[in-house]
């Protein structure tokens, strides 16, 4: 969700002819956004933990529980490097879609949300699916900020027990485990979306019937 805003944020051109203000706190948000988003892809994941963790109880005295430090530090990493996919996304789909969409009438936010981002979501998919698996096998960069997660127990029955092969091979097929899942489901959405292989032909004599029908109707009603 954080990196479709900010990548849609960031797709957002800035309208000349709209008033003085509006740019402005447009121009000031695309700034904050892109600082984000480099201060993000610039550092380490196991920086940005630790500074969220330990940095905000020493300068702020916020005592952040290590979950909720993970939850924040990991959904600030992926929603920054995501950004950067739906931006190149909406970006791909052709500018003739916003003219046609402007042509009929529609606000430049209902041609987003009914013709740009459908289209961007379906060429998403792949993407997405990269994202979450890169968020799954990530959590165990977490450990750092004493989260109990797979690699944290892993090296707590490690250490107690020097059974490290084992740990580690059962560590390991719990991650790919739950990282071919999440790819497989994946891949069912991207063929729901996909739509039938076979397309029903249209009968173009029962159309061509269809308009001569309406276009006597409408010169018997012209006549009358």
């Amino acid at each position: 969700v954080l990196g479709f805003v900010v990548g849609m944020v960031r797709s957002v051109d800035i309208d000349k002819h709209s008033s003085v203000v509006s740019q402005t706190i447009l121009r000031i948000l695309k700034a904050i956004i892109a600082v984000y988003v480099e201060v993000i892809r610039g550092t380490p994941l196991m920086v940005q933990a630790t500074v969220i963790y330990y940095g905000t109880m020493s300068i702020w005295g916020l005592d952040i529980p290590s979950f909720s430090a993970g939850i924040l530090a990991l959904s600030l990493h992926i929603g920054a490097y995501f950004s950067e996919s739906v931006r190149g996304a909406i970006g791909g789909i052709d500018k003739g879609q916003m003219e046609g969409g402007q042509a009929i009438g529609m606000s430049y936010l209902q041609i987003m949300l009914h013709v740009i981002i459908p289209q961007a979501f379906r060429n998403l998919i792949p993407q997405i699916g990269n994202t979450y698996v890169s968020a799954i096998k990530d959590t165990s960069v977490l450990s750092i900020i004493s989260i109990v997660d797979l690699f944290f127990v892993h090296k707590s029955v490690a250490g107690a027990l020097y059974t490290y092969f084992e740990s580690a091979t059962i560590v390991m097929a719990i991650y790919l485990t739950m990282t071919l899942v999440t790819s497989r489901l994946l891949l069912l959405v991207e063929k729901k979306m996909d739509g039938d292989a076979n397309y029903e032909l249209v009968d173009t004599m029962d159309i061509g019937n269809q308009l001569r029908t309406i276009r006597e109707n409408d010169g018997e009603g012209r006549r009358g």
